[in-house]
């Protein structure tokens, strides 16, 4: 109830992006996941074509986030979300019709891009019309994401039972009423006048070292949260000896998000303010790799009385990584913004995106080498506790941030005198730390948190 009632408190705007939202992951869900398997069972095609094919989408999605992110400073997001959903038709349209490798590239570079385009312009929009209520309607966006995907997944798993050209065009026809509706719908924000050159604008928001900090230190929390979908399936179903294990996880997270998320956002925000907790919310996300190590050197299952505990484990993991999510994701969002000018809100997204994307990219396959080498010594703890290292590391970093104030994001007040003197001088030399970084006091600082 309290997060339909957040829903109808927002604007027009933000209700519009929320159903998009949803539309975006349901049409997703409907195909992609069962990309691989149309590629290389029902087309006969290899293994490396399979992933050449999804490495391409991959490719053109993570490098092109920050085209996407600047076109909506310059152009306004609505034309860029709308560009980017017409962009995904006709993707989507292209691999009902990809019976060949050329056709199937073309359909996973388009798809890819479109996704590069309308991300960080959603992100955008939604930061501008939320006000100081940022990580409130981030966490909104991903309740409704979360329904996207559970409906798209399900529809998904019908159709394709059916035929594989159906799921890519229902996927196809959901991006098309959703470019019609936001064309007539979407309201249009004024585009910022008088940006300078795009090279000197990359090279301004490169040029922030708090913003690069701040991003290479939420760098575990997207690696983790990769393992969703690698590690803890592959672990699931070893320990269990059940194919169905990965959708038990992801369902059971899924529903979690659902009844948890805006109500843990909320709450946070009430108690100091979402950014206090991200370095913990991390961390739980680190711990979530913990139950598994009770079980990762168990013995095949022999029957319903070993499945049922382990998968209970499992379950147990995949509920931590879900709420550490929940506690950090929202507020990181919301706090993108605050590093520079709103004219270049887009672009500040865009290249977080990019850099997320390249960090999560390198975390998985490190990740995944990790995995055969405890396969290889008989270690199967190591791919674990590498995840837990990569949640402890990363939580406490983005804790560091916040503690030395680099983040630009408001702070309690000091308890006496005393505190605020030694707070101000450890934030100094903190940004002493950080060249190029204009020396900010605490008037400063409040000005531009606002």
């Amino acid at each position: 109830m309290r997060t339909l009632r957040a829903v109808r408190e927002c604007p027009l705007a933000l209700r519009l992006l929320f159903i998009n939202q949803c539309g975006i992951d349901a049409g997703f869900y409907l195909l992609i996941p069962f990309l691989a398997t149309y590629i290389g069972h029902d087309l006969g095609m290899s293994a490396a074509v399979v992933g050449l094919v999804l490495g391409v989408r991959n490719l053109s999605q993570q490098g092109m986030y920050i085209i996407g992110g600047t076109a909506a400073d310059r152009l306004g997001p609505r034309v860029v979300i709308i560009a980017g959903c017409a962009l995904r038709t006709v993707g989507f349209t292209l691999f009902s019709f990809g019976h060949s490798l050329p056709l199937l590239l073309a359909a996973s570079g388009i798809s890819g891009l479109a996704a590069a385009l309308f991300y960080p312009a959603v992100r955008s929009y939604v930061s501008h019309e939320s006000g100081e209520r940022k990580a409130e309607a981030f966490a909104l966006l991903n309740v409704f994401a979360t329904i996207g995907s559970l409906v798209g997944l399900l529809a998904g798993s019908v159709l394709y039972l059916t035929d594989f050209r159906i799921c890519a065009l229902t996927a196809a026809g959901l991006f098309a009423a959703l470019t019609v509706a936001q064309a007539f719908v979407l309201p249009a924000r004024e585009v910022s006048a008088g940006h300078d050159p795009i090279v000197r604008e990359l090279r301004e928001v490169l040029g922030n070292r708090r913003f690069l900090c701040f991003a290479f230190a939420t760098t575990g929390m997207f690696i983790m949260e990769n393992q969703l979908y690698m590690l803890l399936p592959h672990g699931a179903q070893r320990v269990s000896g059940w194919g169905g294990a990965e959708a038990v996880l992801l369902s059971a997270g899924a529903v979690a998000n659902l009844l948890f998320q805006f109500r843990i956002t909320r709450s946070l925000e009430q108690r100091g303010g979402g950014m206090r907790w991200v370095g913990a919310g991390i961390a739980v996300i680190g711990l979530g790799f913990v139950p598994p190590l009770l079980v990762c050197d168990a013995s095949p299952p022999r029957g319903a009385g070993d499945v049922v505990p382990r998968l209970l484990v499992m379950i147990s993991a995949s509920l931590l990584l879900y709420f550490g999510g929940m506690v950090a994701y929202p507020p990181v969002l919301g706090l993108i913004p605050r590093f520079g000018r709103e004219r270049l809100t887009g672009t500040y997204f865009g290249l977080f995106y990019v850099l997320s994307g390249a960090t999560a990219a390198g975390g998985n396959a490190v990740i995944g080498w990790v995995m055969d080498v405890g396969e290889r010594t008989g270690r199967a703890w190591l791919p674990w506790v590498s995840c837990l290292c990569f949640g402890l590391v990363s939580g406490g970093a983005v804790a560091w941030l916040y503690r030395t104030r680099v983040l630009p994001c408001p702070y309690p007040e000091a308890g006496s005198a005393a505190d605020a003197a030694v707070q101000g001088g450890v934030a100094q030399d903190a940004l002493r730390m950080l060249p190029g970084q204009p020396r900010v006091t605490d008037d400063a600082a409040d000005r531009r948190t606002g």
